[in-house]
């Protein structure tokens, strides 16, 4: 039995959460802002509906094998408490995070503590604070590298229906994955619309100029990214749901400020370290900005 923490309840920490509780061999807890009692996620394979363990305050947490960090990447450093007080030298982090760097993001706030940096693929909605949608994204719902940290936290889901996947090349696999989330996430949250937005014959060409962008930094970068790794991305794009939404589509329609500097952002300083001009991505990160600054949450 692995004692784990899952410390944000959104889309993304909503179903992972249920997913280890329903297993019955984890002791799973929650961290919260508001106390919940159940929680629910509906999937293809059916619905969950189980109670759950909930904390409000970081005083209330104690030391845990595992901490699964579910927040947005922007807003890290605002549960640093919560890390100082679940996080041990035995302890190891799941950063279930957007973006790319997730160690050197992490790291200030986690002590001894190891960071198994994790890719996550499947499309969550929170309908509810206590209610969750998964829609599978792809042949996997997660992918962690190869090694004894990522075997674990493999290990911890073995039973439910996340797929994970173990690379050696995790690297190139956070850059396809910020690759996708340069395009999903500004579009749906700039346009309003879901992800029918990339039906649209200007969008997806507009979309493809971007990824030639956004992929000649990861290149540059190191990963292993193909010459049509943009027009392969699009491909993904359209076997999603056309009614499913991104992350930041959801944040823009609830007034909340936007995950830029993670992802857009990460793109355009990346680019600017290595010389690479990113005239699209960063007109998209300063719209995004005015967006984002406006927000009331």
């Amino acid at each position: 039995m692995a004692r784990i923490a899952v410390l944000g309840l959104g889309a993304i920490g909503g179903v992972v959460a249920a997913e280890l509780a329903a297993l019955g061999r984890h002791e799973v807890v929650v961290c919260v802002r508001e106390p919940l009692q159940r929680l629910s996620v509906q999937r293809p394979q059916g619905t969950l509906d189980l109670p759950m363990r909930a904390l409000t305050d970081p005083a209330q947490a104690t030391p845990v094998d595992w901490v699964l960090l579910c927040t947005k990447a922007h807003q890290t450093a605002s549960v640093a408490p919560w890390l100082a007080r679940l996080c041990a030298a035995g302890t190891r982090v799941a950063v279930l995070q957007n973006g790319i760097g997730h160690a050197q993001r992490v790291g200030p706030f986690i002590g001894d503590a190891r960071v198994v940096p994790t890719i996550v693929y499947y499309n969550g909605e929170r309908m509810a604070p206590d209610r969750m949608r998964l829609r599978p994204a792809g042949q996997y719902e997660m992918a962690v590298e190869d090694s004894a940290d990522g075997r674990d936290f493999t290990a911890l889901l073995d039973g439910s229906v996340m797929r994970l996947l173990q690379t050696d090349d995790l690297a190139t696999l956070a850059w396809r994955k910020l690759l996708i989330n340069a395009v999903a996430n500004p579009v749906t949250a700039l346009t309003l619309q879901r992800q029918a937005v990339f039906r649209r014959a200007d969008i997806a060409a507009l979309c493809l100029d971007i990824l030639e962008e956004a992929a000649s930094v990861g290149r540059a970068d190191g990963a292993q990214l193909t010459a049509d790794e943009p027009a392969a991305i699009m491909r993904t794009l359209l076997t999603y749901p056309p009614d499913a939404g991104t992350s930041m589509y959801f944040d823009r329609l609830t007034g909340r400020a936007l995950e830029v500097e993670a992802l857009t952002g990460a793109i355009v300083a990346r680019g600017q370290e290595l010389g690479v001009r990113t005239p699209l991505n960063g007109l998209l990160q300063t719209l995004l900005r005015a967006v984002s600054e406006s927000a009331v949450a």
